[in-house]
């Protein structure tokens, strides 16, 4: 029995031979009475409290506890990382991958739209927002005012450049001194130097026309062999003896192969050239001119390089320019040049197989966020399952698999 019950039954215990149940025998004394009451009343406050503590006890408990509040998650237009509706609602591989990671640690959420990516930067790094999503690269700069959650998608930086291109001089001089055209011309130049020499240790004691000085002698067979190549030497003055005869047959015969093979070998490297422009990789673009978009990590990689660039606000705007020719390649995330391209450009445009530098895709957040660990962990969960695997085919194709 407890404290209460005693002092309770004590109380009762004081009145109870002047007090009967159905029947009440006041004292005649006042003071007596009131003390009495006084002493009732004590022990039922006593009851009371005791009983309401517990109940107490527990809602102070949920009031100390902190409510989940709506989180604020910043995101920018990224297709397909980020797609805003007409309807104004999100979706993208990035903002389904966010539903999935909330839901699995059981946060609510609304979505601001940000102008741009610093904008989308700055706010992070502020703590105005609690995270941020979309096509956001890890990069040392950003890493030194935000924190990242774990990276959900490995891409790089990708180069867009037309598909047909105006014959220019500048692609003409880098299809002329390319090392598959200089390398035919060398070997071209050199069978024919090495018939012309032939024909003329052949011929030079029996025929006038390869006879006489060195030089004459040797420029005269040189001088046929290049017109028998050409098809254009007269019988007259060809080789005269049995040897001479079977070596200009079998030259005639190397030199319409070679002039076929060389042809061919200019054709291909010209087409090339005009297809693809005067880019083949990364070292190129400091000798074209480059547009980029504004405040990426894209526009970091070319500052790195030092190569000059044109900025942009939009990847539209660059693309844009690219087909109208006020540039020769534009740089950017390669997932995003691929989804711009595929949408309207399919037929002007198109990215090269190459990549300037890697990027690794997270969520931002703001500095010594206590979302990040939970939030990394629900990533790593996510990225495992087939879902995942489905929602990359759908936003990046089939080939995006092959990337991590």
């Amino acid at each position: 029995m407890d404290n209460a019950a005693l002092f309770g039954n004590a109380a009762l215990g004081r009145i109870s031979h002047k007090h009967v149940i159905g029947f009440t025998a006041w004292p005649a004394d006042a003071a007596e009475r009131a003390e009495e009451m006084m002493v009732l009343r004590i022990a039922c406050l006593m009851l009371v409290w005791l009983c309401a503590l517990p109940f107490a006890h527990a809602q102070a408990q949920k009031s100390a506890a902190p409510a989940k509040r709506e989180l604020v998650i910043g995101v920018k237009d990224a297709p397909p990382f980020a797609l805003k509706g007409s309807d104004g609602a999100w979706s993208g591989l990035s903002v389904e991958l966010w539903r999935q990671v909330a839901k699995a640690t059981n946060q609510t959420f609304r979505f601001v739209e940000l102008r741009d990516m610093p904008e989308l930067i700055q706010e992070t790094a502020a703590g105005h927002l609690d995270a941020a999503i979309g096509a956001i690269t890890v990069t040392v700069e950003r890493e030194k005012i935000l924190d990242f959650t774990q990276s959900y998608y490995s891409t790089g930086t990708g180069i867009a450049v037309p598909i047909v291109s105006v014959m220019n001089w500048g692609t003409l001089r880098r299809a002329m001194t390319s090392f598959n055209f200089l390398q035919a011309v060398t070997a071209l130049i050199a069978l024919t130097l090495g018939a012309g020499i032939l024909v003329w240790l052949l011929e030079r004691r029996q025929n006038e026309y390869f006879g006489g000085s060195i030089t004459k002698g040797i420029s005269s067979s040189v001088w046929w062999s290049t017109l028998a190549m050409t098809q254009r030497s007269s019988a007259e003055k060809g080789p005269q003896t049995i040897l001479g005869r079977s070596v200009a047959v079998i030259w005639l015969v190397v030199s319409v192969i070679t002039i076929a093979v060389f042809t061919a070998g200019v054709t291909s490297v010209l087409t090339t050239s005009q297809i693809q422009g005067t880019i083949y990789g990364v070292a190129d673009l400091a000798s074209v001119r480059v547009g980029t978009v504004m405040g990426t990590s894209s526009e970091g990689d070319l500052l790195r390089r030092k190569i000059k660039f044109q900025p942009y606000e939009t990847p539209a705007d660059g693309l844009k320019a690219l087909r109208a020719g006020r540039i020769d390649a534009f740089v950017y995330d390669k997932p995003l040049l691929a989804w711009a391209i595929r949408q309207g450009y399919a037929s002007r445009l198109k990215l090269l197989d190459i990549s300037i530098e890697t990027q690794n895709y997270a969520f931002a957040l703001p500095p010594d966020s206590k979302l990040r660990k939970a939030l990394s962990i629900a990533i790593l969960d996510t990225i495992q399952k087939e879902a995942w695997s489905e929602a990359r085919i759908r936003y990046l194709g089939e080939d995006s698999l092959s990337s991590p």
